[in-house]
């Protein structure tokens, strides 16, 4: 199943997908559905099974009609794990740890399919990260790694903007600020639940800037896979429902090339990856 969030009048709606295109507001049709997509992941099995029997019940959404939000609009938590391919990890010359480099980006940072990147005006040296998220379904502390992929509601297209300038070249190498601007955490279009994955780690990732492709690898490169991220990363703290897990980018990034490459107004970016869908954001200057 492939699950939305879209504006109203009232706020944020979950809904699911039709195989025609169409959207199903999943609260509209049953009573039983929050209209919050974080607290329809957080009934667990119960609410997955009431969205996929409203698909065939609700009253048809034009997508057309609506503004698309991110799948989640209000995780908790945004989770992302740095140099976490082997061929980016290769391309910076960065030694691989025995365990994971996590950061965080402020919830501010979300935004949805075709929404615009804002380049910060006190930032230069912007660039780009295409990556899987991992959304969390169940919530859990200490979860064993064999369980840990039951943790995982599904997936969606994510892009790591990243201001380089400040995640480098700060005192202190300021990652968290220099991956937290605003609009810097696309995220989108749709969140594929777990079912429709057969292995989340023999997914295809690319990115396209302005319709060349700059980063083009296969989940199959993660140092660290996603049932293990899920474990370490609850024996620090609670992972709840909606969280999201930016799993880490391919090789390709700008700031790695020769000559650098960043982004600038008027650029289109596209991530596409493999069963997920395609996230695509225009790049522009931050308003004034």
């Amino acid at each position: 199943m492939r699950l939305v969030s879209y504006a109203s009048e009232s706020g944020p709606r979950a809904a699911a997908v039709r195989g025609d295109g169409m959207y199903v507001d999943l609260a509209a049709t049953d009573s039983s559905l929050p209209t919050s997509m974080r607290q329809v992941l957080a009934m667990g099995s119960a609410g997955l099974e009431a969205a996929t029997a409203a698909v065939d019940r609700g009253e048809p959404v034009d997508p057309a009609s609506v503004r698309l939000l991110p799948p989640v609009t209000d995780p908790q938590k945004i989770i992302c794990i740095g140099l976490n391919y082997a061929d980016h990890a290769a391309e910076t010359g960065a030694k691989v740890g025995d365990e994971p480099i996590v950061f965080c980006k402020f919830q501010t940072a979300l935004c949805a399919h075709e929404d615009k990147i804002y380049l910060p005006r006190v930032g230069a040296n912007t660039d780009y990260e295409a990556e899987l998220v991992a959304v969390i379904g169940k919530a859990g502390k200490h979860i064993a790694r064999d369980d840990a992929l039951s943790h995982v509601a599904g997936y969606a297209c994510g892009h790591d903007v990243s201001a380089r300038d400040w995640q480098k070249g700060k005192p202190g190498k300021q990652w968290l600020l220099g991956k937290s601007f605003d609009r810097f955490a696309p995220l989108g279009p749709e969140l594929v639940t777990a079912d429709e994955i057969d292995d989340p780690h023999n997914l295809a990732v690319k990115l396209r800037l302005n319709g060349e492709t700059m980063q083009d690898s296969n989940t199959r490169q993660l140092i660290f896979p996603i049932d293990y991220l899920v474990s370490y990363l609850s024996g620090i703290c609670t992972l709840m429902s909606g969280d999201l897990i930016y799993t880490g980018t391919p090789p390709g990034v700008g700031d790695a090339r020769d000559p650098q490459i960043y982004l600038k107004p008027g650029d289109v970016v596209e991530v596409e990856i493999e069963g997920i869908g395609l996230l695509r954001n225009p790049v522009v200057a931050e308003p004034i």
